[in-house]
């Protein structure tokens, strides 16, 4: 019985932080984890994102890196409001908590998610992502 491998064609980091989202990128790139990685510093351009491509699965990514803690439209609000796609956008996109939030009631509420796979802690590492390689989803 061969291990699954997922191939990773397109990543979306949604955080405020540059900084963190100039790490995760560099990582992804360097372990050539996906092939193309979407930048977005806001819940609501994430969305919009989305919004725009939702017809579109060759351009909507395969997994969605989302931090919780972010201005006006923060992880969970960004989670409702995906509840409301269709079903190709919620087939095709798999999303992961990226955060150094350590709110024990946050983390709780936001894993039972339906939509949510799995909860990283921040910063993204090489071992991580070989991690979500080998997730089911």
């Amino acid at each position: 019985m061969s291990e699954t491998v997922n191939v990773i064609g397109k990543v979306m980091l949604v955080d405020d932080n540059d900084t963190d989202n100039f790490i995760s990128r560099r990582i992804i790139e360097i372990t050539k984890f996906a092939d193309d990685v979407i930048v977005k510093n806001s819940g609501k351009g994430a969305l919009d994102y989305l919004r725009d491509n939702e017809n579109s699965a060759d351009d909507l990514p395969d997994i969605i890196f989302l931090d919780i803690n972010m201005p006006i439209v923060d992880g969970f609000v960004f989670l409702y409001e995906y509840e409301k796609f269709g079903n190709l956008v919620k087939d095709k996109c798999r999303v992961i908590i990226l955060s150094s939030s350590d709110n024990k009631r946050d983390i709780d509420k936001i894993v039972n998610n339906d939509y949510v796979i799995k909860f990283v802690t921040k910063p993204l590492t090489e071992k991580t992502l070989e991690e979500i390689q080998h997730l089911e989803f």
